[in-house]
């Protein structure tokens, strides 16, 4: 946790387009911001390219996303290299990233604006798709890199190095490279362990390991990992939970801490953390036994 380093005044508040009550509760922030004394509000769809400009542009000081967990991924990838804080308002089912509930924010509006929060750094990923010594895709990611078997239900041979060593082949439906906010999602329900948001290391786990290493592992803070596809049949990556993209044998993923950090605005103290993961293992009954 670090203190602020501003009283906010200009703010850009974003909804999740598909979620028709996000439209009206980020309407609804906007207003409270205007009525608290805002200089700036605008408000617009995540995926509205106008926002997406003025991100870039640096003219806000703090983003408001309203929606559910994907929202704040979104939100992250898109303010971290802008050094934007995000803070969320939960409309989504879990809301793991998020900091408010609906009835919350009313009551923290004006803190906000007093400097009344801390900010939290996350550390990211960049991924690469490599064929040989031709980059094929490049992306920055806040929870994980699963590369893992196609439509056809058999298992994938893949290996993964790092720093350049070789490390493990591994035979299984996929294996995983998460960060430390990634730790709670994906890598969780494969069987990993939990690690605290603060950490900057890369996660290794595989999933559902069929006679080979079924170990997460803890990469030192700084490592790189590259994970090769071995196997002839179907196999493809995703980022973050996006659309599969197909990798061929040969091809690889290579994984390294991202440059830029997503910033969480959080009013309470940083034992939150722990607070809310037992509070989610209670009412969550798929991860009640981790």
């Amino acid at each position: 946790m670090r203190d602020p380093v501003s009283q906010p005044r200009r703010f850009a508040v974003a909804y999740h387009p598909n979620l028709p009550e996000a439209a009206v509760e980020a309407h609804s922030i906007t207003r409270s911001l205007q009525e608290v004394g805002a200089e700036r509000v605008e408000v617009a769809s995540l995926y509205d390219n106008v926002l997406m400009n003025h991100i870039q542009d640096r003219i806000f000081d703090v983003l408001i996303a309203v929606g559910g967990d994907g929202t704040m991924l979104r939100a992250g990838r898109l303010c971290a290299p802008a050094h934007l804080p995000v803070l969320g308002i939960n409309l989504g089912h879990f809301g793991f990233l998020i900091e408010l509930r609906p009835a919350d924010w009313p009551a923290r509006l004006a803190l906000l604006m007093e400097g009344g929060y801390h900010l939290e750094d996350r550390m990211t990923l960049h991924a690469e798709h490599w064929n040989g010594s031709e980059r094929l895709g490049a992306w920055d990611v806040l929870n994980e890199v699963v590369v893992c078997r196609g439509q056809f239900v058999r298992p994938v041979q893949l290996t993964a190095s790092v720093d350049g060593y070789p490390m493990s082949t591994y035979v299984a439906d996929g294996l995983i490279a998460s960060t430390p906010t990634g730790s709670t999602a994906y890598a969780l329900a494969a069987g990993g362990p939990i690690m605290p948001p603060e950490l900057r290391n890369i996660l290794i786990i595989p999933v559902a390991p069929h006679l080979s290493m079924d170990r997460a592992i803890i990469l030192a803070e700084g490592s790189s990992v590259k994970i090769e596809v071995e196997t002839r049949h179907e196999a493809v990556f995703s980022v973050d939970g996006h659309a599969p993209i197909t990798i061929r044998l040969g091809e690889y993923v290579q994984a390294v801490t991202g440059e830029n950090v997503v910033t969480f605005v959080r009013f309470q103290d940083p034992g939150y953390f722990y607070r809310n993961l037992s509070g989610y293992r209670e009412q969550n009954h798929s991860i009640s036994g981790v």
